[in-house]
């Protein structure tokens, strides 16, 4: 098989794994790794973070999006304009959320646009040397690619539970290394700017 046939067959397996994790259990993850992560990103008050809202198994970062709004974040969630381009609209309390593509939600298009400066990154599989697997449609990796042709660095902070994690993750050159993941077991850092 070549990566992309092997990719593939990690991404089902990790995300089947995923699935079965019940509602309640999910919730209680996705709580701790607020407690984990909450205070432990270092980051300047006015700091751009993208999070995003759930959707099918995925952890919930709401708690952590809420503490990091806490300490001064400024917070946005991607947009899915179309099948190559996601924007990162501003997430406000009391904003009307619609759909967004590919089953997400957030702010409307009226919402402002803004380049985020960390990216909570959502996933189906990743390694110890903080490679990962997206979800197959190459949305992050362009938006990183984007941001980086602006002159910013992205801080890049891998979402995933324990079981999505593999031993090794085919990786390409048009792939994006991550700087942290944070599962409900910790933060891990592959670079030294987070702590």
């Amino acid at each position: 098989m070549n990566a992309k046939d092997i990719k593939a067959t990690m991404r089902a397996e990790r995300l089947a794994l995923r699935d079965a994790i019940p509602l309640e259990t999910r919730a209680a993850m996705s709580l701790a790794m607020a407690e984990h992560a909450g205070e432990a990103i270092a980051f300047d008050p006015g700091t751009i973070i993208s999070g995003f809202l759930p959707i099918r198994s995925e952890a919930d970062l709401r708690p952590l999006m809420a503490r990091f709004r806490a300490r001064g974040a400024r917070l946005c969630v991607p947009a899915i304009l179309d099948r190559q381009t996601i924007a990162f609209r501003e997430l406000v309390d009391g904003a009307p959320l619609v759909s967004t593509g590919f089953g997400t939600s957030g702010p409307g298009p009226d919402a402002p646009v803004l380049d985020p400066e960390i990216l909570l990154v959502p996933l189906s599989a990743f390694d110890t040397r903080g490679h990962r697997i997206g979800y197959g449609a190459g949305h992050y990796d362009r938006a990183i690619d984007r941001l980086r042709q602006k002159g910013m660095h992205p801080k890049l902070i891998g979402i995933a539970f324990d079981c999505q994690e593999v031993a090794h993750v085919p990786d390409e050159p048009h792939d994006v290394s991550l700087d942290a993941i944070l599962t409900e077991s910790g933060l891990r850092f592959f670079a030294s700017w987070i702590g």
